[in-house]
């Protein structure tokens, strides 16, 4: 099940690099040093390290991180995502099976009380690892203080929804479910995903676990206008998803998609005002923003 990456045409000029994105700082380089020792000696992942977050100086030194599980390797070929893929015929496809209680074990270290946990996609498992995501949760949870809280990122599991429900099973307080683009470039950027079974996982989730927050995000300047991102707004509300977050697509390796456009601080701005507008409970929209990026925050303000 080898994915080749989808690129974007090569002929287009990469447009250059705004002032308001080279403000971000690549310092704290010990701190980085010190928690990547720790994860690599619990054979640990992270999505700030294999999706080369550039807010991974700023997570790191502040004692956050998202742990990625199921290994390092996706069965998926987007075009965006610099996570390596491979077939899963490979040694390195195969599930620790002490993952779960290394990552509370982690989670116990870094005294943390507002959890991430994502995943690479794994098309390969019967069950997309769904039952290894419960035992991570429920692992975690019991390290965990009572007031403390989990956020699972998920894959769309190929809308299997036993295996959403399995998930949710573990009692998480926040479900998240990227839709990251707009459904005319989906072919382009999630060539083997499916914009509405995406938004019927949401939706699903919701259903099921009602007590838990909801959220997606999307990435802008990949060649989308505002009425793109508006009506993928529109469609995240009617499928009750409480939060939403945006943040500029940049360019991870030269294999991956260029980037179209540089959006403006200010068009970010206006992304959050219509978002509040139509009903979000939160809506956490900037250049560097991501999914998992100051989640702790973003969802107290939901409080």
């Amino acid at each position: 099940m080898s994915s080749p990456l989808v690129h974007i045409e090569v002929d287009k000029p990469q447009p250059r690099l705004p002032e308001w994105l080279r403000a971000k700082s690549t310092t704290h380089f010990e701190s980085v040093t010190l928690l990547k020792h720790d994860l690599r000696r619990l054979n640990l992942h992270t999505v700030c390290e294999s999706a080369r977050c550039p807010n991974i100086h700023e997570c790191f030194h502040r004692g956050a991180a998202t742990f990625m599980i199921l290994g390092n390797l996706c069965t998926r070929g987007c075009g965006f995502c610099s996570v390596p893929k491979g077939s899963p015929e490979k040694r390195e496809f195969l599930l620790d099976p002490n993952e779960p209680e290394n990552v509370a074990r982690m989670v116990a270290d870094m005294r943390l009380r507002y959890v991430v946990i994502t995943s690479v996609n794994r098309d390969d498992l019967a069950d997309g690892g769904s039952h290894h995501w419960a035992e991570t949760v429920l692992a975690v949870r019991r390290v965990l203080p009572a007031d403390a809280r989990i956020e699972v990122l998920t894959p769309d599991f190929c809308g299997d929804m036993d295996a959403v429900a399995r998930v949710l099973d573990a009692a998480p307080d926040v479900f998240n479910h990227n839709m990251e683009t707009i459904p005319r470039l989906y072919r382009k950027v999630r060539p083997q995903a499916d914009y509405q079974q995406s938004l019927d996982v949401l939706k699903f989730a919701k259903g099921y676990r009602p007590q838990a927050l909801t959220k997606s995000g999307l990435m802008v300047g990949l060649g989308e206008t505002e009425a793109d991102v508006q009506a993928v707004m529109r469609d995240l509300l009617a499928h009750n998803v409480d939060v939403v977050t945006l943040g500029q697509y940049l360019q991870p390796t030269r294999r991956n998609m260029r980037v179209a456009e540089y959006v403006t601080p200010a068009q970010f701005d206006a992304y959050r005002d219509y978002g509040m507008s139509i009903g979000f409970r939160n809506v956490f929209s900037g250049p560097f923003v991501r999914s998992s990026y100051m989640a702790d925050l973003v969802n107290d303000q939901c409080s």
